[in-house]
């Protein structure tokens, strides 16, 4: 077959085609099928089998941590009772309101005890936390190193928590002592009328920037 007989092809007279012409047609006729299966039919279900696919592996996931948590639900209840426990020894060692002041007593007596002469002494203004408040304290002392020394691990050793932070220690020469500068932190817990205003006043300022 040439050339000029393909250009002499009648289109509306498919039964009057070479056979090579008709064997080429059916052949593309059937490719054009195949391609619009794969792309309109085979296509969207792959798409949907490859989901089920991830699906399948994050259900497995999820039950493999769920079976892992049930087989280990004893160890996670003793755990949990272990940390309440340690909370609780925590919580105590917080002062309450009306111990603060007790605490303060004892923190001036731990000085005095070890000879110091507190230059300042001046609680500052609490700041509150989640569900205790930070009590600032601003200290300063004169005494010798042993003193001071001495003075810091009384008031760790105190059953309520004390800790010291922005130590400054400089010599002084008229009576060559040291005079130390620090400022004192001890903590206590608040009570739930008072978290509860916290978590109020959280709220209010919430709003009031949603507002602006």
């Amino acid at each position: 077959m040439t050339l000029d007989d393909l250009r002499n092809i009648d289109l509306n007279n498919i039964s009057g085609w070479p056979l090579p012409v008709k064997i080429g047609g059916i052949i593309i006729v059937c490719l054009i099928i195949l391609g619009a299966g794969v792309w309109f039919i085979v296509q969207p279900e792959w798409e949907d089998f490859k989901r089920t696919q991830a699906q399948e592996e994050q259900l497995k996931t999820t039950y493999s941590s769920k079976v892992a948590l049930a087989i280990n639900l004893d160890a996670y209840k003793q755990q949990m009772e272990e940390m309440r426990q340690t909370f609780g020894s925590l919580l105590r060692q917080l002062p309450n309101t009306t111990e603060v002041p007790d605490l303060l007593i004892d923190i001036t007596q731990a000085g005095l005890g070890r000879g110091l002469e507190f230059v300042l002494f001046k609680p500052e203004k609490e700041a509150p936390k989640d569900f205790y408040a930070e009590l600032p304290i601003s200290i300063k002392v004169r005494g010798t190193y042993h003193e001071l020394a001495n003075f810091i691990s009384d008031v760790a050793a105190l059953p309520r928590i004390v800790t010291f932070g922005d130590i400054d220690i400089g010599a002084e020469k008229k009576s060559n002592k040291l005079l130390m500068t620090a400022k004192a932190k001890t903590y206590r817990y608040l009570d739930e009328n008072e978290i509860a205003e916290i978590a109020k006043a959280k709220k209010g300022k919430q709003r009031s920037r949603r507002r602006r």
